[in-house]
């Protein structure tokens, strides 16, 4: 295995400092080099390892959940424990930061086993099943950067494409360290879109709403694939991947597979969602004692434990959009909160019923799919497509179907359908910005311009010091 073992053992891959990223893989205490690398069981602790990146509170056990609702007009603060203030009035360098918080570190893992897992012994099927799992969350990870670090395809502001630093080669020492400029948004996105071919290619299926959700499958890999080509306006193939992955799960063109209204609430404290295509488990082993309290998306956005941070609640206008019949709207409860001003309402999307506070995390969930094919097919003329694809969704939703709509108000509806729909799961402000439209706020914040600097995040400086190759985004220099 080339020089793998040995380099490792010496401390050099598993123990090293941060260098743009490029250094960013911490010790795994379960995990040894002996076992990482004598076979594809030992593989298979190493993607394992790499899952547990997503649920950390930088990333969806919190930050990419909450952030990108209240960066827009979704959700509003209730208490100021510093958390999110910066972000709710868009402030200088308050955005969503996750350049350091590991995600670089489990892009190296991935870029570990593809490099040699095909040269250990193992299981044919289990090898490939590895590796279509690496080259899964290796372009979900850089779908995270690329879309806070920077624009998408064809959005450009003022010519500027610059989007974080690729890596597909592992980084086992030193020597392998090498400092490198960020690349354009047309490279990564290629990348990410090769490296989700690949999964698909290689990924088992898995049936939705149960425990193959909690690891990466064809149907996840599409959907994702899905996602990531409506980002880069491919809107045929958006809608063709949707197409594909609805397929694969066997959802059917008119609904059928969606939760109903009766279980549409109850579907987020069941474990995995019903819905779920692609879910971060979490098991009380993974937390500490504290997290769930200081942490948690349900101390967050909920009061149903009595020790509950309850800071964010739903914004005036995210609730004046539901339209009457919609279940979704009982995905808010009215309540109070001490020290609040005027009525407030806690998710019942996050209540912890899974014990002090724990929950699982559904990533991808079988709406979207209906929601990616409307807007992709409205995007390429087929308007009867769209509204299709709408009214399955609206139909498992307790709405009458809609007609008639073209243009602007067929998109506005799309647009809509996908804010009530993701509520308190990260979408909101990346819905407004891969489609170049301005970030609107609530209550009297001003609304932050398409063109504006805030639109992307800037680079931690740790970095831009250490590497010279390095250039902030524009705004921040």
């Amino acid at each position: 295995m080339k020089n793998y073992i040995k380099i490792l053992t010496l401390g050099s891959a598993l123990a090293l400092g941060s260098c743009d990223g490029l250094l960013d893989t911490e010790p795994r205490q379960s995990l040894t080099p002996e076992t990482a690398f004598a076979d594809a069981s030992g593989y298979e602790s190493l993607i394992f390892a790499a899952y547990g990146g997503p649920r950390s509170f930088n990333l969806y056990g919190q930050q990419m959940m909450i952030a990108p609702d209240i960066m827009a007009d979704n959700l509003r603060i209730i208490a100021n424990t510093g958390r999110y203030i910066g972000q709710e009035v868009n402030a200088d360098r308050a955005h969503m930061g996750i350049w350091n918080t590991g995600h670089y570190g489990a892009i190296n893992e991935t870029n570990i086993i593809l490099a040699e897992i095909d040269n250990v012994e193992g299981d044919a099927a289990l090898k490939n099943r590895i590796k279509g799992e690496a080259y899964f969350l290796r372009a979900f990870f850089y779908f995270d950067l690329a879309r806070i670090y920077g624009y998408e395809p064809g959005k450009e502001v003022n010519g500027w494409d610059r989007t974080v630093v690729l890596r597909t080669t592992p980084t086992l020492g030193f020597s392998d360290a090498d400092f490198r400029e960020r690349v354009s948004n047309r490279e990564l996105y290629d990348q990410m879109e090769s490296d989700l071919q690949n999964a698909i290619s290689l990924l088992p299926t898995a049936s939705q709403g149960t425990a193959g959700v909690y690891r990466a499958s064809k149907g996840s890999a599409e959907a994702l694939l899905a996602r990531v080509f409506l980002y880069d306006s491919k809107f045929a193939e958006a809608a063709s991947m949707a197409t594909q992955a609805m397929a694969t799960f066997g959802l059917g063109n008119d609904g059928s597979g969606l939760a109903t209204p009766e279980n549409y609430v109850a579907g987020f404290s069941t474990y995995p969602n019903p819905e779920s295509l692609f879910e971060i488990e979490i098991r009380s082993v993974d937390w500490s004692t504290v997290d769930g309290v200081n942490n948690s998306m349900c101390t967050l956005t909920a009061n149903v434990f009595n020790s509950a941070q309850f800071i964010v609640t739903a914004s005036e206008e995210l609730l004046e959009t539901y339209e009457e019949g919609d279940v979704r709207r009982d995905t808010w409860t009215e309540t109070t909160r001490s020290g609040a001003d005027g009525t407030v309402y806690r998710s019942n999307k996050w209540l912890g019923t899974k014990g002090d506070f724990l929950e699982n995390l559904p990533i991808i969930r079988a709406a979207e799919l209906y929601l990616i094919r409307a807007e992709a097919r409205y995007r390429t003329g087929d308007a009867a497509g769209a509204i299709a694809d709408l009214n399955a969704l609206r139909s498992k939703r307790g709405l009458d179907p809609v007609a008639g709509l073209s243009g602007d108000a067929l998109f506005n509806q799309i647009m809509q359908e996908r804010r009530v729909e993701f509520a308190l799961e990260g979408h909101r402000w990346f819905d407004l910005k891969r489609n170049g439209m301005d970030i609107t706020k609530h209550d009297d914040l001003e609304t932050v311009p398409y063109t504006d600097y805030r639109l992307l995040a800037p680079l931690p400086q740790d970095q831009l010091i250490l590497n010279e190759l390095l250039v902030d985004n524009p705004g921040y220099n």
